[in-house]
């Protein structure tokens, strides 16, 4: 086997499509958009890299030059400049634990040269709604931009030593099994107070809606260990991207004597097009995204909050209930995601089971020492 650091067109071609072929006949495997792994690596799209950061990829050879792995370590300044972040992702290999090993061993000494005492993975090399954990059960319905890999994978990295240190948990509900009766009791409460307003999002006044997404989102984020203020640029140039994926419908706002106090962000589970485009977004991934959307049955929650001093007072239900209104003038949507959830957050977990939702999906964070 021959490890070979990526640095030329060729190699990094290779880490593209190395993917593609191992998962060729995996059935519910779908390639991510190449520009979307080719841009964590450009350090003039990853605003991780003006943080300090740096990364390193390798592609793994057997003997007939053939690619069996891929691999990429990576640390950076977190964003609110806390501290520093280390770790690996995009691992893929064949199953092999002496393949796996030489992976791991590449991107654990990289680390230890640069300083650091422990390799966190797979993670992204950025935002931690990306390419994140590693996928030990479901196995099915991976969403945009969220890993889905053989199940020898877990025994790969734990074999290696790698321990679990959050349990990420993806829930599903549907319309039929949504606990209508005991939500709308208390929600209709709520939703009569004059003071209290439930907005659709109205996607003609994208300035309005950013404005009033970073308000609720900076409030009610503050108190998290890796919280960084939203700014109305960032929120604004994603919220563009936003139309294209999340009709106005499927996004509540709640407002309190006219002040933003929260709201719950869904988006179109896009993995259902991209499947039909192999991570080409060109002219003609383009057009066969058009037509596809229409045929999306899926929708993916993705942000969901209130604003500290208006928690415990049912506004979160009365998000919870509007969108399923809406939803119900939807037919051709049979599921909701409610993506992703950590062991660290019960209250959520709580919340969402009490609602009638299943666990579909469980992604694991791994971490191990590195010796000196």
């Amino acid at each position: 086997m021959r490890l070979v650091e990526v640095k030329d067109n060729k190699t990094q071609k290779d880490f593209v499509q190395f993917p593609k072929g191992l998962y060729k006949d995996h059935a519910e495997w779908i390639a991510p958009l190449d520009s979307d792994i080719n841009g964590i690596f450009d350090p003039k799209e990853n605003e991780a890299f003006s943080r300090d950061g740096h990364a390193i990829r390798w592609m793994l050879y057997d003997s007939n030059s053939k690619s069996i792995g891929r691999i990429a370590a990576f640390h950076n300044t977190s964003p609110n400049g806390k501290l520093k972040e280390s770790g690996a992702g995009f691992f893929e290999c064949i199953d092999s634990q002496e393949a796996a090993n030489m992976l791991f061993d590449a991107a654990s000494n990289w680390l230890k040269e640069q300083g650091f005492k422990e390799i966190t993975a797979p993670i992204n090399f950025g935002d931690r709604d990306s390419f994140w954990g590693l996928m030990v059960e479901g196995f099915t319905n991976h969403a945009y931009r969220e890993n889905l890999n053989y199940p020898y994978y877990q025994a790969l990295f734990e074999n290696y030593g790698f321990e679990k240190t959050i349990e990420q948990s993806t829930m599903e509900i549907t319309k039929e099994a949504f606990n209508y009766e005991r939500f709308s009791r208390i929600a209709n409460r709520v939703k009569s107070n004059p003071k209290v307003e439930f907005r659709s999002v109205d996607w003609n006044n994208v300035e309005q809606v950013a404005k009033d997404f970073v308000s609720i989102y900076n409030k009610a984020w503050s108190h998290h260990d890796f919280f960084v203020p939203m700014t109305l640029a960032k929120i604004k140039s994603r919220m563009k991207l936003m139309k294209a994926i999340s009709p106005g419908d499927i996004n509540v706002f709640a407002y309190v004597d006219g002040e933003p106090a929260g709201f719950q962000i869904d988006v179109l589970d896009v993995n259902q097009v991209f499947k039909h485009i192999n991570g080409k977004l060109n002219l003609i991934g383009k057009l066969k995204f058009l037509w596809y959307r229409s045929k999306v049955d899926r929708i993916r929650s993705i942000v969901f909050g209130v604003v500290p001093e208006h928690q415990n007072k049912g506004i979160d239900l009365g998000l919870i209930m509007t969108y399923y209104d809406n939803l119900v003038k939807r037919p051709s949507i049979k599921a909701t995601e409610l993506a992703w959830i950590g062991d660290f957050n019960p209250k959520m977990h709580s919340m969402f089971k009490s609602m009638g939702s299943t666990r579909i999906k469980l992604h694991y964070t791994y971490s191990k020492k590195i010796l000196t």
